[in-house]
């Protein structure tokens, strides 16, 4: 990568810009001391907090691009950082998520990503870090509900994915976006999130890009296994990392522990971990029973 100015492995056609300083070495990346971006898988995130914390301090910033939700702790991202980087303020953690495939925004097609942060001072940095030309970047405060939206939507994409790998068509696809989302905002209410923020880029916009895209990773994993494939065999041909499967785990133990009904992200959890048979699945989806379309429990229907 440094000598050629690409990364022959992924976007090898995206030209990497004299100004960017290519290492291997933990030590010389972290003498950028004003903002880092962590974007490694989200189940490495917390091992190379561990190695970046000696070098945190109390003036960085410290920006999440990692979407999911860790198996063990049931943390977010930011969390995770926040917990392990302790010299960081909190409000300096922040996560900049929303439909943004990376193929797409190298090749500087238009993309738009939201900056969350519990600092609007520090959001507005973020944001004028990261603006460009092709690149529109907004703001918001409410870091849960777009780390929620933006990792449970990986989960909802594998459900769209085994949709089209059976064959199921657009009707069956626009029914698991919108009752999707709909799992994603009851989750993110009784965790303490903000209604408004899943319809914005994080919740609707980077639901739809998921679910639809051919550059996902989670879809095409689920299409692969909605065409008869296993997990293992699935994950053992990909090149790069569908986060939805860990993140489904750790989404469905966060739905039984707030009482939050999760239907379609129980049927993705029993066909990953426990051989359910994906129009099985589907068929016990459909045969629930009949429920008003905006139902939520009486305490989060403000």
């Amino acid at each position: 990568m440094r000598s050629e100015r690409h990364n022959p492995t992924y976007l090898a056609e995206a030209i990497i810009p004299a100004s960017i300083t290519v290492t291997a070495s933990l030590e010389e990346a972290v003498q950028a001391k004003a903002l880092w971006v962590i974007a490694t898988p989200s189940h490495a995130v917390r091992d190379l907090a561990v190695k970046l914390a000696p070098y945190a301090h109390a003036g960085l910033i410290v920006v999440t691009v990692a979407k999911g939700i860790e198996n063990q702790s049931l943390l977010t991202m930011t969390q995770v950082l926040a917990e392990v980087l302790d010299t960081v303020p909190a409000s300096r953690i922040a996560a900049l998520y929303g439909p943004s495939h990376a193929e797409e925004l190298a090749a500087g097609k238009p993309t738009t990503a939201v900056a969350a942060a519990p600092s609007m001072e520090v959001a507005r940095i973020i944001q004028g870090v990261f603006m460009a030309e092709h690149l529109r970047v907004y703001v918001n405060d409410d870091v849960l509900g777009v780390e929620i939206a933006g990792s449970v939507k990986n989960v909802m994409a594998i459900a769209a994915g085994m949709s089209d790998g059976i064959g199921y068509g657009d009707n069956a696809k626009a029914a698991i976006i919108t009752r999707g989302m709909a799992e994603i905002k009851r989750l993110g209410l009784a965790m303490g999130a903000k209604a408004s923020t899943f319809a914005g880029l994080a919740g609707i916009g980077d639901l739809v890009v998921t679910c639809t895209s051919r550059y996902s990773r989670n879809r095409y994993l689920g299409e692969e296994i909605g065409k008869g494939r296993t997990l293992k065999e699935v994950q053992e041909s990909m090149q790069m990392v569908a986060e939805g499967v860990r993140t489904t785990a750790s989404v469905y133990a966060l739905a039984q522990q707030f009482g939050v009904e999760m239907p379609i992200t129980e049927a993705v959890y029993k066909i990953l971990f426990e051989g359910k048979a994906p129009a099985v699945a589907v068929q016990e989806l459909m045969t629930r029973a009949a429920k008003h379309e905006d139902w939520l429990p009486e305490e989060l229907q403000a």
